[in-house]
């Protein structure tokens, strides 16, 4: 496989470097030739000059393209607004097919029809490289049914952009087919010699706040958490509504969790309403998080992945990313992103509205996202990568932007962490007793309440049952001993209750008030109940304290009837104070 770079400046240039290329081609084996054509320049005028030539220069030659936001050529960004790569493949057994479609929501289906009927009929396809106008489309459908293609077949692409990003002309174009404003270009690929690995780096960090989608409709994402989405743009970053909104939100997109895939997705305009255009599908309750670019992470990621691509040993390397990562990191830095290929494999693509790439059968539109994709006729060479790219350095001393973020997000991230282990501590001390570090009274009846309730609704007279304890002559263990040595009674006896109900399923301890306290067994009958109060009673009674010696507790039992919370806890009592009645420390139960 063997790859010509050509940034086009002039017709001269342009036609001198067809020639070289028809003299390679004489002498060497070259079979399928593949003409790759991305402009920045919207006349297309000049890009259909330029598909002329090929058809006058190279008729046998197969070409396609689209409109972008920008270029990438030898790895780096391109500053030449129209550039061209020629591939050519070595092996007779490599094929390639181009097949165009008007691209519309209402007939993506029958297009990936028509794919799926060609991939059937031609098992050497391999790979459908795809190029497409999407902007306002939702892709929904469209991906649920490219995830119908063979298993085999790997997918990826872009979406056709405009380099004006308010404008959302885009066209694709292809040989012997027309220039479409709403279109989609596959491009087939594959052959027993022709081989394909492709990944996706992305380097967005989510923050911790979580948001719930509570209202949403395909790209219109209305709400979050029951507030209009614009809301939480609007309180933690200052994004208001206005001309700039689009341009002030690429560096900060949602994250989606897809299983064990991260997915972003852009804000795109602003509705009235507050709601707001999306670049993808968005479905309700999904959960979302705000992200935010991390150069290191970005970084650290493409070393880690460019060494698998590295290690494939590819001829070429054809990129698709996201023209938010442009923005983000500026035309100076962006390459930084894409350089480190070009030292493995000729290395070109595009900016773009949005990202494919089919990830275990599954076809998935992405934003914010690079995708790389590695090709290579015949076997991997025996010796593998010459190439390291974990060793590779960047220089990033200029980007003054990645220690402000850095630590603008270090402080957000650690604030967060404290907000959210303090109103753990609130929400823990608002339900528990302070010197147990049970459940405090208000919540134990609130379980208790509960467990009845529901019992009750379903009709069953479930195995409910209530174990209250007093400890014995505890005003003289106050009086005669003070009270600090009360508290390290009835400390000793919360770890008792702790320690012996470890194994017991469905379990629930409160400290009711001073030495009392309530065991809820919510699937236990009386007999059993009975039998851990025993338990109880004993361990305590083991106890030895230095100051006050040994104390004893008496305990009432009983199981719940068809009655109410009320009449279950006057009747626990009653055994309690019949067991107290009947001289301490022993356990009476009450049917």
């Amino acid at each position: 496989m063997k790859q010509f770079q050509i940034p086009y400046k002039n017709d001269e240039g342009f036609l001198e470097k067809l020639k070289e290329i028809k003299q390679w081609r004489t002498s060497h084996s070259g079979y399928v030739t593949i003409f790759r054509i991305y402009s920045e320049d919207m006349e297309l005028e000049h890009i259909r000059h330029i598909c002329a030539c090929l058809d006058d220069e190279m008729p046998d030659a197969l070409y396609l393209g689209c409109t972008t936001n920008a270029n990438i050529m030898d790895g780096e960004l391109s500053d030449t607004k129209i550039i061209i790569t020629c591939t050519i493949f070595e092996y007779e057994t490599t094929q390639a097919k181009i097949l165009q479609f008007p691209f519309m929501e209402e007939n993506a289906a029958e297009d990936v029809a028509l794919l799926k009927k060609y991939c059937d009929e031609n098992p050497w396809v391999q790979a459908v490289e795809m190029h497409a106008t999407i902007m306002d489309m939702s892709m929904m459908e469209f991906c649920s049914e490219m995830s119908g293609l063979r298993e085999d077949i790997q997918v990826f692409g872009g979406g056709a952009f405009n380099p004006d990003m308010d404008d959302e002309t885009a066209f694709v174009f292809s040989k012997g087919n027309d220039f479409l404003e709403h279109g989609i270009i596959f491009l087939l690929l594959g052959g027993e010699d022709f081989h394909t690995y492709s990944t996706l780096i992305s380097g967005w960090k989510p923050l911790k706040r979580k948001f719930r989608v509570t209202k949403a409709d395909r790209q219109i994402l209305y709400e979050l958490d029951g507030k209009p989405a614009l809301d939480v743009y609007r309180r933690f970053l200052n994004i208001n509504k206005n001309d700039r909104f689009f341009s002030n939100t690429l560096e900060f997109p949602l994250f989606l969790e897809h299983g064990d895939i991260d997915i972003l997705r852009c804000p795109l305009a602003v509705n009235n309403d507050d709601s707001l255009v999306m670049s993808s599908d968005v479905q309700e309750d999904a959960v979302v998080r705000l992200a935010y670019g991390d150069p290191e992470t970005i970084l650290a990621s493409i070393r880690e992945d460019g060494q698998n691509i590295a290690d494939f040993c590819p001829e070429v390397i054809q990129t698709f990313s996201c023209a938010a990562r442009k923005a983000f990191w500026g035309d100076e830095n962006i390459s930084d992103e894409t350089i480190l290929f070009n030292s493995v494999a000729p290395t070109t693509g595009f900016y773009t509205h949005g990202e494919f790439l089919r990830i275990k059968g599954d076809m998935l539109n992405f934003n914010v996202t690079l995708v790389i994709v590695a090709m290579r006729e015949g076997d991997m060479p025996k010796t593998g990568s010459k190439v390291n790219i974990a060793k590779a350095q960047i220089d990033n001393d200029n980007n003054e932007k990645i220690p402000i973020i850095r630590r603008f997000v270090s402080f957000i991230e650690a604030s967060t962490a404290e907000l959210e282990e303090m109103n753990m501590k609130l929400a823990i001390s608002s339900v528990t007793d302070g010197l147990t570090r049970l459940y405090n009274r208000a919540e134990i009846e609130r379980k208790i309440r509960s467990v009845l309730d529901n019992s009750n609704k379903q009709g069953i007279c479930s195995n409910i049952s209530l174990i209250m304890l007093d400890i014995d002559n505890f005003k003289k263990v106050n009086d005669v001993y003070g009270h600090k040595e009360g508290d390290h009674v009835i400390q000793a006896l919360a770890d008792v209750l702790r320690n012996t109900t470890s194994g017991v399923r469905s379990c629930s301890l409160g400290r009711w008030g001073g030495e009392e306290f309530m065991i809820l067994l919510s699937d236990s009958n009386a007999d059993d109940a009975v039998v851990l109060a025993e338990k109880i009673r004993l361990a305590f009674s083991s106890i030895s304290y230095e100051i006050a010696g040994c104390q004893t507790v008496s305990i009432g039992v009983t199981q719940a009837k068809d009655e109410n919370a009320d009449v279950l806890y006057s009747r626990v009592d009653k055994a309690l104070y019949t067991a107290k009645a009947a001289g301490k420390n022993q356990v009476v139960r009450l049917d």
